[in-house]
């Protein structure tokens, strides 16, 4: 018969008296809470956009069409579409750089919208809007690919990823649009500037800012933001003053500190 074994529980050990002139220990770290940790991850998964397995370009699917399709070299200046023409079909940016002017009944012109490469044109036609509300031009040389309004909607159809990438972009597109509105109507024509510089470098978007913008005139900014030339140049020269932009060239820095001037009351 096997034989029980009682183990008495060891007792604390004695504490060591702390000797004099000893090395005091180091600090202890400050833990972090659980809510500080969870605020934190919030903060890092916010600051960077999540990866997909697969890069998604939408020039890629593009190609896949056989017909209903084609591709056009663009040179500064063109036109891709003017205001009033027939919407029978989608444009996409696969390189350059275009941009959007809407002409009043008086002749007036306003740019509402300058679209880099990667961009949709005249999507609308995909609500059933039968006529272009805005003309398209090409600022850079650029490579245009025009898709017939009958072929998209086979191509949204076909490829479910496409579809909702098309979707995303569309609703990015009203998100800024309503920026812009509330910019133009509450914004000092100082702050629209400001604003439209860092746009233009890609602050504050999914993309890293750009080292330089292209060239761009006065009168184009004017434009944008809707205010004079010379107010253009005058806050121009201040902005340059401070060190918040900087011309190299045929382009201009914009440092992230121009945000200042948006964020000021």
């Amino acid at each position: 018969m096997a034989t029980k074994t009682l183990i008495k529980p060891k007792k604390n050990a004695p504490r060591i008296p702390k000797k004099r002139g000893a090395a005091s220990p180091r600090p202890a770290t400050r833990l972090v809470s659980t809510t500080e940790k969870e605020m934190l991850a919030q903060k890092q998964v916010a600051a960077v956009p999540a990866e997909s397995s697969t890069v998604f370009d939408p020039h890629l699917i593009l190609t896949r069409l056989v017909g209903g399709k084609s591709t056009q070299e663009y040179q500064s200046g063109e036109s891709v579409f003017a205001q009033g023409d027939t919407a029978d079909a989608v444009f996409y940016i696969q390189s350059g750089k275009a941009k959007m002017t809407v002409v009043s009944k008086r002749g007036k012109e306003a740019v509402i919208a300058i679209l880099p490469a990667g961009s949709f044109l005249g999507e609308s036609c995909m609500a059933g809007q039968p006529l272009r509300m805005a003309s398209a031009s090409i600022i850079e040389r650029s490579t245009i690919i025009r898709v017939e309004k009958s072929a998209m909607v086979q191509l949204l159809h076909q490829e479910p990823e496409f579809a909702e990438r098309f979707l995303d972009y569309l609703l990015s597109r009203n998100i800024r649009m309503e920026a812009d509105l509330v910019d133009h109507l509450f914004n000092s024509s100082e702050k629209r500037l400001a604003r439209l510089l860092l746009l233009l470098a890609n602050f504050g978007q999914e993309s890293k800012p750009l080292a330089m913008i292209a060239k761009m005139s006065q009168e184009t900014l004017a434009e944008m933001i809707g205010t004079t030339r010379s107010r253009v140049s005058f806050f121009l020269n201040r902005f340059r003053d401070l060190g918040f932009i900087e011309y190299n060239g045929g382009g201009m820095h914009v440092h992230s500190s121009l945000v200042s001037v948006v964020l000021h009351d």
